[in-house]
């Protein structure tokens, strides 16, 4: 090969192989003839599994009188990573590679390298402090996969990321701390670390503030939505899971709620906006109307009944009662599930229940399935409310209360159609916006963190 600089030798090859630019036009800028600019690029030092005698790149710069075989190979490493250094590109295909990937993917790279280079194989160990198998196993990972198989690194399983451990993690913050035996009313990182390992998952501290954070609780919100105070919390949430297990054909269960009051007026909300403009809502506007939607999803074919009321008492209850006794007039049995609201438990309503079970009105009979107290994230509909809230309400104005109404009856329309035409139970697939499972499970939280 002829004597010249190794950077020089390398940003040859680069601007004529890889850029494509004419031999003669790169040896008029590097000062060099036609012929020898010819002869560097075809004199190329052998790969490592060529069985002739390798040719050293350094042979014409580092000097080899008086110098020991461990010496002269520690300068020509220490010259060709210089080289390396001042001319990235000059490289390719790894080019600027070198420099993107920690150290472990760039000794690899060097490895491939350095055998190119003709660095013997204990050489090339000894510098990169890795043992010989690590520059063996580069050579074929770049053999098979190139340099993607080089700098790919195996994502590692984070326990956060468990389904198992997140769906008992939920299970346990669902429930009162005094059940597993704490003396608190709220939940804390260290006893939520203690049930946890007693469960089976032993964790530190973080894996566990990762979970609840993925799932887009801060501490505080985690107090007031995750944990349910009632005594009961067990017992209640048992029978309701018996009566799902045995649904029958001939039975409805129903998920009830009302959401709001809110008022018809600008609401903020998520839009897309072009580059320099910003969204704005007034902060004092004239309301437009109320609404209350009262509301009732049928979990086994995933259809919501509503309408609208002026109040939360127990007289629009015993109307969406009124309403499902229609509607479901073929039914046998309709279980209605609700939250340990006032009205959800008044005399009167359980009057009314028990007058129709008497037999002398007729229709489907009904029970009640009492959720535990605080247990928002056991009610199914407020998932559904959630995705309505994201896809008709946030970043609405409507003009009028009749336009709102509107809007909330196409919602249901098209949900209710939707169901209709591909029967599934609810969870199985969520429709729309809704950004949680509706589907009962002491694991989920049906509720939306980002909702109000």
């Amino acid at each position: 090969m002829i004597s010249c600089d190794v950077i020089q030798w390398r940003r040859i090859r680069r601007k004529v192989l890889f850029e494509g630019k004419p031999i003669e036009m790169v040896a008029m800028q590097e000062s060099l003839t036609v012929e020898a600019t010819r002869e560097m690029l075809t004199q190329r030092p052998r790969p490592k599994r060529d069985p002739g005698r390798r040719v050293s790149l350094f042979s014409t710069v580092i000097p080899y009188t008086g110098l020991a075989r461990g010496d002269r190979e520690l300068l020509q490493w220490a010259q060709w990573l210089y080289s390396l250094e001042q001319d990235e590109l000059a490289c390719p295909p790894f080019g600027v590679e070198l420099s993107r990937h920690g150290a472990a993917a760039r000794k690899r790279m060097l490895s491939v390298l350095a055998t190119e280079e003709g660095f013997g194989l204990k050489a090339i160990a000894k510098h990169l402090a890795v043992s010989p198998n690590t520059v063996i196993r580069s050579r074929l990972l770049y053999e098979q996969g190139g340099v993607e198989a080089l700098t790919h690194q195996k994502v590692r399983a984070r326990m956060a990321d468990a389904d198992h451990y997140r769906d008992e993690l939920f299970k346990l913050l669902h429930e009162p701390p005094s059940q597993s035996g704490f003396n608190r009313t709220s939940w804390r990182i260290a006893d939520l670390q203690e049930a946890m390992a007693k469960r089976g998952f032993p964790t530190c501290r973080a894996v566990l503030r990762e979970a609840i954070e993925k799932s887009g609780f801060r501490w505080r919100a985690a107090r007031v939505v995750l944990t349910s105070t009632d005594p009961q919390y067990q017992e209640k949430l048992n029978k309701v899971q018996d009566v799902l297990s045995h649904l029958k054909a001939n039975e409805g269960f129903f998920s009830i709620d009302e959401y709001g009051p809110f008022s018809v007026k600008a609401i903020p909300g998520r839009s897309l906006a072009a580059p320099g403009q910003r969204p704005t809502v007034p902060q004092w506007q004239k309301s437009r109307g109320r609404l209350i939607v009262t509301a009732a999803l049928e979990l086994s074919k995933n259809q919501v009944t509503h309408f609208y009321s002026t109040a939360k008492n127990t007289a629009e209850m015993v109307k969406l009662i009124e309403r499902l006794l229609v509607d479901y007039a073929g039914k046998r049995t309709l279980y209605l599930s609700w939250d340990a609201a006032s009205w959800h438990d008044s005399k009167q309503l359980k009057k009314f229940i028990d007058k129709h079970n008497d037999g002398s009105s007729g229709g489907p009979r009904l029970e009640l399935v009492p959720l535990p107290a605080s247990a928002q994230f056991l009610n199914v509909i407020e998932s559904v409310f959630s995705g309505m809230s994201r896809a008709i309400i946030h970043n609405s104005n409507y003009g009028t209360l009749d336009e709102a109404k509107a809007a909330i009856d196409q919602y249901f329309s098209s949900r209710n159609e939707h169901f209709r035409k591909t029967p599934k139970r609810a969870g199985d697939w969520i429709w729309g916006k809704e950004r949680t499972p509706s589907t009962f499970s002491s694991s989920n939280n049906c509720k939306d963190p980002a909702y109000r």
